[in-house]
């Protein structure tokens, strides 16, 4: 959360972490298997026709535009602080109906209570600092109607797990230490979902990542 703005909005963190970058942004991140996360989250996420998705920090909108194309009949709604990557976002799907990108923060959500059967976030939640991943969680949790569901995806942040190049360099940084453990099902439990860790799996670059399922009760 490092780039300054006027005292109305909070910090964010640019999708490719300078503005500069962004041009690069999609041909780094393909180079390391995003397409592959993303189809799993998808998966995961075990979506119908008719269904209201919301992602949060979309960036540049791979995912948001993969899952329209996957599931013609869900409505998508992508949201970023970053109004550069949703301007590239936009581009790639303008000629898709029924998807949206919008500018927004996390940790407070324009949207209306319940208004959501999914939120999906992708390598997201290690970019906030602790405060902010609280007020996200519940957001998350607001927005979710009834039995809606979380799924998330990121960094564990576990040293023996941290193989990859880039999580190495981030557990020095010391961004993925929030991850740890359970610190994640912890984090949404605090905020009413049942939330667990479904799966981990393991990247050459990327180092370890955790596939997370959180469940608003009905």
């Amino acid at each position: 959360m490092t780039k300054n703005h006027p005292n109305t909005e909070p910090d964010y963190l640019p999708a490719a972490g300078r503005d500069a970058f962004l041009p690069f942004y999609d041909l780094f991140t393909g180079l390391l298997g995003a397409a592959a996360v993303h189809r799993t989250l998808i998966s995961q996420a075990a979506l119908a026709d008719g269904q209201r998705v919301l992602e949060i920090g979309c960036g540049t909108g791979n995912l948001s535009v993969r899952l329209k194309r996957a599931n013609p009949a869900v409505e998508v709604v992508g949201s970023d602080p970053d109004p550069r990557a949703l301007a590239i976002a936009q581009r790639k799907a303008r000629n898709l109906d029924g998807i949206r990108f919008e500018r927004g923060y996390s940790q407070k959500l324009p949207y209306a209570d319940g208004s959501f059967d999914r939120v999906l976030s992708a390598l997201m939640l290690h970019h906030l600092d602790q405060d902010t991943k609280i007020a996200t969680a519940g957001e998350v949790a607001r927005v979710l109607r009834p039995g809606g569901r979380l799924h998330l995806v990121d960094f564990t942040g576990e040293a023996h797990g941290a193989h990859g190049f880039l999580s190495r360099n981030m557990m020095k940084s010391g961004h993925l230490g929030d991850n740890a453990g359970d610190a994640v099902p912890k984090l949404f439990g605090a905020a009413g979902l049942d939330c667990e860790r479904v799966a981990t799996r393991r990247h050459p670059v990327l180092g370890a990542v955790g596939y997370y399922r959180a469940v608003r009760p009905v």
